[in-house]
């Protein structure tokens, strides 16, 4: 090789390396399911690129560990999960981002703290997190003519100034539209815009993230079973959300399940199984029931949150209610009270507006419904409406989110709950014990 040939292949080269480095992340670092031994991270970039994590004990800064090295591609629009292994019970990790073996300066702080082993030794920790759903972000060129429907984005940075342990996301977490819902690149398009909201990385970066679908992050409005391209906007959600897992049970689509502290969370589907409506249709489906029976049965939780994207305990037979269902309906409630199983707490979406359901059973069993609805999408009024379960002063008619803190020593353990609008100011109380 003469010397301009040395050359010229020796910058090519350079500048190769120069273009794989300026490949970025575009959306993320989002934390994901925390568990005693394991985190995942999630982040997309721009173009395919090779994802390592390094992160390391902060009382102990020497000692390095690295996550195994993958790589994103177009197929899921450059998203990956990547997991830190190896963990320590009750230890602060704090991780940074090697893309293409180049480390990405962090816009916040990158640290998570695994939880501690408390059972047989302590009484259960403390803990709280936030929910909500109905989560619409404008692109104007493919929303309906008129007022945008989205706004207040700011909601997602009160979120992360509350601190909590983690976020539920009840449904409706990105809205399909049209243009989307008939194609994989459509689907991959709308939950990319949205997780790129800028005032949703901060949330992202600093809180642990679960979440269920509803209606419009699993197809059209009021979408069922037989919606064509199901099994994609299913690969599509597990590609952007890192929940612990999928599918439990013998049931399919997006069900789940996670413990915190003394809490049992099941991340229900209400869309996979769904019939169209009647008193003998299915929401939940045989299967996602029979798993649920089984395990809330098995369930020594002081609290056992279930998130259902679809409202429970609302007896206002409109909408997509479950009491449209009546059989299912009768049967998940019938299963509660049959088995005297206490705790139990709905947290449910959809309506467009919050609400809480009080439940008594003929045995004294009791079951709350919280509805947290929306978070930055249209708002619809409930006035009229005969919920004979709403606890009377708790509707509310903004964009409002919740948070739940799970406090008290093992003898007198309750849940306080606070509704807070898109300001953070504080909107309605209530208390569970």
């Amino acid at each position: 090789m003469n010397r301009f040939s040395f050359i010229v292949s020796a910058f090519l080269f350079l500048f190769s390396l120069t273009q794989i480095s300026a490949q970025k992340i575009i959306a993320g670092p989002m934390k994901g399911y925390l568990a005693m031994k394991e985190a995942a991270i999630w982040l997309q970039t721009d173009k395919p690129s090779k994802v390592q994590i390094k992160y390391w004990d902060t009382k102990n800064t020497v000692k390095k560990l690295y996550s195994k090295i993958k790589e994103t591609d177009k197929e899921m629009a450059n998203t990956i999960q990547v997991v830190l292994e190896d963990l320590e019970i009750n230890t602060e990790y704090e991780f940074i981002v090697l893309l293409n073996n180049v480390a990405v300066k962090p816009k916040y702080e990158q640290k998570l703290k695994t939880r501690d082993l408390w059972k047989y030794r302590k009484d259960a920790f403390d803990l709280s997190f936030v929910t909500g759903s109905c989560n619409y972000v404008n692109e104007t060129k493919y929303d309906r003519p008129g007022t945008p429907y989205g706004g207040e984005h700011q909601i997602f940075e009160q979120m992360a100034n509350r601190k909590p342990d983690f976020m539920i996301w009840l449904g409706d977490n990105t809205y399909l539209r049209e243009p989307d819902w008939d194609s994989k690149s459509g689907i991959l398009h709308r939950y990319t815009h949205t997780r790129q909201l800028p005032e949703m990385q901060k949330f992202l970066a600093t809180t642990h993230h679960y979440a269920i679908w509803d209606d419009h992050d699993y197809g059209p409005n009021d979408s069922e079973r037989s919606f064509y391209l199901k099994d994609v906007t299913l690969d599509v959600f597990k590609a952007f959300w890192a929940n612990p897992n999928y599918g439990v049970g013998d049931s399919k689509g997006i069900t789940g399940f996670f413990d915190w502290s003394d809490c049992d969370f099941f991340l229900m589907d209400d869309r996979t199984y769904r019939s169209p409506k009647s008193e003998e249709g299915e929401i939940l489906g045989e299967k996602q029931l029979a798993w649920f029976s089984e395990s809330i049965r098995q369930s020594t939780a002081k609290f056992k949150f279930i998130s259902i994207g679809t409202q429970v305990l609302n007896s206002a037979i409109k909408v997509e209610n479950l009491v449209n269902y009546k059989k299912e309906y009768t049967s998940l409630l019938d299963t509660l009270d049959k088995y005297n199983i206490s705790g139990v707490i709905f947290l449910t979406g959809d309506r467009h507006h919050s609400e809480v359901s009080k439940y008594t059973t003929a045995d004294g069993d009791v079951f709350h419904d919280f509805t947290v609805s929306p978070l930055t999408s249209g708002i619809a009024t409930a006035r009229g409406e005969i919920n004979e379960y709403q606890v009377p002063g708790s509707l509310i008619e903004v964009r409002n989110f919740a948070e739940f803190k799970v406090l008290g020593d093992k003898n007198n353990r309750r849940v306080e709950v606070k509704f807070f609008d898109s300001a953070g100011k504080e909107l309605y109380q209530y208390e569970v014990k």
